[in-house]
């Protein structure tokens, strides 16, 4: 019973864990697959995840697998069935809690960040935190519930009404997700804007109805020549660095909703221009993790609406964790998957 232990400073040991009885109302999960997130990148760089991370321990919080042994308060999860897990543990007692905000909550504890996650041969999971799919889901497609609850999170707060036009800046795992979200909100059209071939190549096998590269045409006069003159309705942006929030200002035309959805460095700071705002009516919004949005994600999931597994480039073992996260912070991959069965190549 081994997992991989972050231990700070970007290092990482194999082990084995501490074996324990179950809770009452917890499960024991062997863990099939688990996604690298930009956090857990975020994470091994030094900063903070959704919470403080306090090593040693093990990262990995979008993660599915199989029941293997239940608590004895434990009664909607028979042995052998197919799990995903929402790693988000809220307190319920601070304001945020109280007041329908959870995600905001001051005392937030997540698997794979305060807790032991899912990089792991197995995982503690109380039961409230498992989802069951479908058998016929593929353990990948189980694993992206966590990323793909916090794209509906992101797409709930941008509110795409039927027949606006969406651009996405970035092609990576949540721009190919939140591209087909827009597209089952009803979006006319939806425009990946991404740097990578591949990645635009997939996104127009996924859905989206044209991609521009931002290195080689200015993003403006290519929306523009899409779409027409203020016509774009929504700009979602899904890199976390700076030039993407610059093109997500620049691209905005009067009365553009602005979604900054993805993690940015810590520090990491964009000289708004307050004229823009006014003139245009721009707004602008976060949007943070995933406040019950996992069982729709899974519900999604289980019904096969959406293009996953193609989206999963490359599967690793936990013992090359390091690996992994070097090939999610490469413009090669989509999305990397660490599993007991990885290959330590792309798929």
């Amino acid at each position: 019973m081994k997992g991989t232990y972050f231990l700070g400073n970007g290092r990482f040991e194999t082990r084995e864990m501490k074996e324990r009885e179950l809770l009452p109302d917890e499960v024991l999960v062997k863990v099939e697959a688990c996604g690298v997130c930009g956090t857990d990148v975020h994470i091994y760089h030094g900063d903070k995840g959704s919470a403080e991370v306090h090593p040693p321990v093990i990262l990995g919080h979008e993660f599915s697998g199989t029941v293997v042994k239940t608590g004895k308060d434990v009664m909607n999860f028979p042995l052998g069935a197919h799990v995903t897990v929402d790693p988000n543990i809220y307190c319920g007692e601070c304001r945020y809690c109280r007041t329908g905000r959870k995600q905001l909550c001051t005392h937030l504890e997540a698997f794979g960040v305060t807790r032991d996650g899912g990089f792991a041969d197995y995982a503690y999971v109380p039961a409230s935190q498992c989802f069951i799919l479908n058998d016929d889901v593929s353990f990948l497609s189980g694993a992206m519930a966590e990323p793909l609850a916090c794209c509906i999170h992101g797409i709930d707060r941008i509110e795409i009404r039927p027949g606006e036009n969406v651009c996405i800046i970035g092609g990576g795992m949540i721009g190919q997700l939140m591209v087909q979200l827009a597209k089952l909100q009803g979006a006319s059209k939806v425009i990946l804007s991404e740097i990578a071939e591949k990645r635009r190549s997939i996104a127009l096998e996924t859905g989206a109805d044209a991609v521009i590269n931002p290195s080689a045409e200015n993003p403006t006069e290519a929306i523009e020549h899409i779409l027409g003159k203020d016509s774009l309705d929504a700009v979602i942006e899904c890199v976390g660095n700076v030039n993407a929030t610059k093109q997500a200002f620049e691209i905005a035309a009067r009365g553009t909703r602005i979604l900054l959805f993805s993690v940015p460095k810590a520090g990491s700071e964009y000289s708004l221009s307050l004229e823009d705002v006014y003139q245009k009516e721009l707004t602008i919004m976060g949007s943070m993790i995933n406040p019950d949005t996992h069982q729709r994600a899974v519900e999604l999931i289980n019904s096969h609406r959406l293009i996953i597994d193609r989206l999963i480039t490359h599967i690793y073992p936990h013992e090359k964790l390091e690996d992994a996260i070097k090939m999610q912070m490469s413009q090669e991959s989509i999305k990397v998957v660490v599993g007991s069965n990885g290959s330590n190549a792309a798929i």
